[in-house]
């Protein structure tokens, strides 16, 4: 595939950015085997994002490629099979850069503990997310049931988010969260926020991680 020149260099900034992410998220054991995916949006519009079926905490400049706005792959390769969801994302949030999904094993467990949402309040880190500049407030994470068929399920989202507001991020029930942001340190300080933030709230449930 030829890349224009104007993108190469924005390209491998953000590839390295997720490759980055992916190891110390990896490190933190939230992208065990090969789950997870990643991606960043360019100035350009196209999507960098992880191929299928990669090693997040191993990846290397191969693992990240180029697609469209859409989706669609430029060089023949799979991208992740949510590939449609960090698509529905970037449409409905123009401002996210970065879009980053963990399996961690708290964001896994809530997601089987409640049913439709998880409502985070009264937490001092929700001034974490861009928006929230005191602790005296409630963040609502929506859950989705796990579906393999992105489309739908990219359309479950798309229709949260046009009856309830903006969101920060979302669970899929047994199967991770997603988050992002403005660029991949953001997104990955909405990671950590969470991770906390669901931490607190399977301690005071007394399902804790060994």
């Amino acid at each position: 595939m030829h890349i224009p020149e104007n993108i190469q260099p924005e390209l491998q900034l953000r590839t390295a950015e997720l490759i980055a992410a992916g190891q110390s998220l990896y490190a933190l054991g939230m992208v065990p085997a090969t789950s997870g995916n990643f991606s960043a949006r360019l100035s350009s519009g196209h999507l960098a994002i992880t191929v299928s079926g990669c090693h997040k905490g191993r990846l290397q400049e191969e693992n990240i490629m180029l697609v469209d706005a859409q989706g669609g792959t430029l060089d023949g390769r799979r991208s992740s099979a949510e590939t449609g969801l960090h698509v529905q994302i970037y449409r409905r949030f123009p401002e996210a850069r970065a879009i980053l999904h963990p399996h961690s094993v708290n964001a896994t467990l809530l997601s089987r503990l409640n049913q439709g949402h998880l409502v985070l309040q009264d937490y001092e880190i929700l001034k974490a997310f861009p928006g929230i500049n005191t602790h005296d407030c409630s963040v609502v994470v929506p859950i989705f049931d796990n579906d393999q068929d992105i489309v739908r399920l990219a359309e479950n989202v798309d229709q949260y988010v046009e009856a309830e507001g903006n969101i920060h991020g979302y669970l899929i029930k047994g199967h991770g969260f997603y988050t992002w942001g403005n660029s991949v340190e953001d997104a990955l300080r909405h990671v950590e926020a969470f991770e906390f933030l669901f931490d607190c709230e399977l301690r005071m449930r007394g399902a804790t991680k060994s």
